[in-house]
């Protein structure tokens, strides 16, 4: 996809009606029409970045910036009693939008929603796998 083909840039560019949420020189926060929760807000760095894995650094500390700003005037205005803090990335884990976004998602009661359902495997793996685990993603970790 390119940029001029992105629902998000388009919103940014204002060709698309958004409910703005706030806006800076990096980032850009639109309540999402799905409204899984009231409040549900999108926050969407203003460069146009596919997904966590192709974001430069400097757009992602931009990006995550934010985050306690909008959750905390979400908190403020509606006092949920909670929130999920969410992110997909490619089709398989949920992305639908090709432009990296978060989602802010207050919740109201327990049952309401968005819920993560954990599937544990922590038999699965004993101390030595796990830490050959670690050294094999630390190992990956390009500096």
């Amino acid at each position: 996809m390119t940029h001029e083909d992105c629902i998000f840039c388009k919103i940014i560019d204002g060709q698309i009606p958004s409910a703005k949420v706030y806006e800076d020189e990096h980032v850009y926060a639109f309540l999402d029409l799905s409204q899984v929760s009231k409040g549900h807000t999108l926050i969407i760095p203003k460069t146009h970045t596919k997904d966590i894995y192709e974001t430069p650094p400097e757009v992602a500390k931009e990006l995550f910036a934010k985050v306690p700003l909008i959750a905390n005037a979400l908190k403020k205005a509606y006092n949920p009693i909670g929130m999920n803090v969410l992110n997909n990335n490619e089709a398989p884990a949920g992305q639908s939008v090709y432009h990296l976004h978060l989602h802010l998602l207050p919740k109201y009661k327990a049952d309401e929603g968005f819920s993560a359902v954990w599937v544990t495997h922590e038999n699965d793996y004993s101390s030595d796998a796990l830490q050959q685990m670690a050294t094999e993603i630390n190992e990956s970790i390009e500096n």
